[in-house]
C-alpha cells in the first residue's frame, strides 16, 4: 500500500485523541497555524504538521509505552528532525485529559519556531 493510500485510511479511522486534537487545530484555530493530519514524510506518515512552522505533532496511544516501540520512535524522530522538523509527542490520555495544556505547549512552540 502506497504512503497516500495509508495516510487516506489513518485520516478515516482516526483515533479519539487524534480527532480530538484536530477539532482543536483545525481551520487555523489555534495560534493562526494551518496544519494537515496524516502526512506522508519520508518513509513515515506523520499526525500533524504544521509545514510553515516544521512542526510535527506525534500522539501516542499505549503500544507507544513499550521498549521496542520507543526505541522505533526515537529512530522516527531522528529521521523527521533529519528533514528540518521539530517533533512534539503527546500521549492519548494528555490531549483527551488536558487538551489546553496540550494546545499552550502547541501554541508556545509555534510562537518559538516564528520568532
Amino acid at each position: 500500500m502506497s504512503r497516500i493510500a495509508v495516510a487516506r485510511r489513518l485520516r478515516r479511522d482516526q483515533t479519539h485523541a487524534e480527532a480530538r486534537l484536530w477539532t482543536l487545530v483545525r481551520g487555523r484555530r489555534l495560534a493562526d497555524a494551518k496544519f494537515r493530519r496524516q502526512v506522508p514524510i519520508g518513509r513515515y506518515v506523520a499526525d500533524f504538521v504544521c509545514l510553515e512552522a516544521r512542526l510535527i505533532i506525534e500522539i501516542d496511544g499505549g503500544a507507544h509505552d513499550a521498549e521496542e516501540a520507543q526505541l522505533k520512535d526515537l529512530e522516527r524522530t531522528a529521521v523527521l528532525e533529519s528533514f528540518g522538523y521539530h517533533l512534539i509527542r503527546f500521549s492519548n490520555g494528555q490531549v483527551l485529559n488536558a487538551p489546553g495544556e496540550v494546545c499552550d505547549v502547541i501554541v508556545a512552540t509555534l510562537r518559538a519556531a516564528r520568532a
